[in-house]
C-alpha cells in the first residue's frame, strides 16, 4: 500500500477522460431528475404517520405487503428505535380512524399490535421544508464560494463551487435514478457531503497553492500532480475510514438511517473524485498562473533615477 501511495501518479494526464466521466454522470443525473423526479418522502409531501408496537419484532416486508394488499398506497415501513417499534408512513389524506384500521389489519395475522400514535403531516409543512432546505443549500454554496475566494483566489472559488454543485447533482440524481426515498435525513446527508467535499478540496487547494509558490517551474499540470500525490495518502485514509463507518451504518443502522448512509456513501465516493478531477483539474482551463498567487512587484521609479 505504501509503495502505491509513494508512486507519482499522472492525475492531470487523465483529466480529459475524467471530464468525460463527470459529464456523463451529470447528464444521467439531470435526465433522471427531469424524467423520474425525486421520490419525496412524507416530510415533503404530507400524509399520515402511524406508529405501532409489536410484542415481538416483526418482518417489515410482511407488514408492508399486508398494508398494500389492504389497499394502502405508497407505504413505507421502518423500525423506530427498538425492533418492536414500527413506523408506518402512508402518503394519503389523514383519517381519524386510520390508526385503528392499521392495528386491526395487522392483528389479523395473529400478531399482538398496539397503537402508539397516528399523526398527520401537512403538505404545507412539506412545502416549507422543501423551500427552506433548497434556500439553505444555495446559501451554503454561496458562503463556500466567498470563503474560498477570500482564502485563496477567485479561480479557486469557481473550481470549488463547480465541484460542490457536481457532487450535489450526482447524489440527488442517483436518488432520482433508482427511486430511493428522499426525505429530511437524506437532505442532511447532502449538506454533510458539501462539507466533506469542501474539506477535501481545501486540502488539495492548499497544497497546490503552496507548491506553486515554492516551485520554480510554470508547468501547472506537473505542479498539480505533485500536490495531489502529496495529499493522496491523507485522502485515501480519510475516505476509507469514513466509508467503513458508513457501511456499518448501512448494514446495522436500520431503516431509519438507511438512505442517509446511502447518500453519504455516494457523496464521499463522488466527492473524493471531484476534489481531484473537478476542483483541481478545472484550475487548468481557468488559466490559473503563478501571477494569480504572487503579484508582480511594482517597480520604483525613484530607484531608477538614482545614479
Amino acid at each position: 500500500m505504501q509503495s502505491f501511495i509513494n508512486r507519482q501518479l499522472d492525475f492531470m494526464g487523465k483529466r480529459r477522460l475524467a471530464f468525460i466521466a463527470s459529464g456523463m454522470m451529470l447528464l444521467v443525473s439531470i435526465v433522471a431528475l427531469l424524467v423520474n423526479g425525486l421520490n419525496l418522502g412524507l416530510d415533503f409531501t404530507g400524509g399520515t404517520l402511524v406508529e405501532v408496537r409489536y410484542a415481538t419484532a416483526p418482518a417489515l416486508a410482511s407488514v408492508r405487503e399486508a398494508l398494500e394488499a389492504a389497499g394502502f398506497q405508497d407505504v413505507a415501513v421502518q423500525t423506530f428505535g427498538a425492533s418492536t417499534e414500527v413506523l408506518i408512513r402512508l402518503q394519503q389524506a389523514f383519517d381519524a380512524g386510520v390508526g385503528d384500521q392499521v392495528v386491526d389489519l395487522l392483528n389479523q395475522g395473529g400478531a399482538s399490535v398496539d397503537l402508539v400514535r397516528a399523526e398527520f403531516v401537512g403538505a404545507q409543512v412539506g412545502d416549507q421544508l422543501r423551500d427552506q432546505s433548497g434556500m439553505g443549500m444555495l446559501v451554503a454554496l454561496g458562503i463556500v464560494m466567498l470563503y474560498v475566494a477570500f482564502r485563496f483566489q477567485y479561480k479557486f472559488a469557481l473550481g470549488a463551487l463547480l465541484a460542490l454543485v457536481h457532487d450535489v447533482v450526482i447524489v440527488i440524481g442517483a436518488f432520482a435514478l433508482f427511486g430511493f426515498e428522499f426525505d429530511l435525513t437524506v437532505l442532511a446527508a447532502v449538506l454533510a457531503v458539501i462539507g466533506y467535499s469542501l474539506n477535501d478540496t481545501i486540502v488539495v487547494y492548499d497544497r497546490i497553492r503552496e507548491n506553486i509558490r515554492k516551485s520554480r517551474i510554470d508547468d501547472m499540470p506537473a505542479i498539480f500532480n505533485e500536490a495531489i500525490n502529496q495529499t493522496l495518502s491523507r485522502t485515501l485514509a480519510t475516505s476509507g475510514t469514513t466509508l467503513l463507518v458508513l457501511l456499518a451504518l448501512l448494514i446495522l443502522g436500520g431503516d431509519m438511517i438507511h438512505y442517509f448512509a446511502v447518500a453519504l456513501i455516494i457523496g464521499i465516493a463522488v466527492g473524493t473524485f471531484s476534489s481531484i478531477y473537478v476542483a483541481a483539474a478545472l484550475l487548468l482551463p481557468l488559466k490559473l498562473s503563478r501571477e494569480d498567487l504572487i503579484p508582480a512587484r511594482k517597480e520604483d521609479p525613484e530607484a531608477e533615477e538614482l545614479p
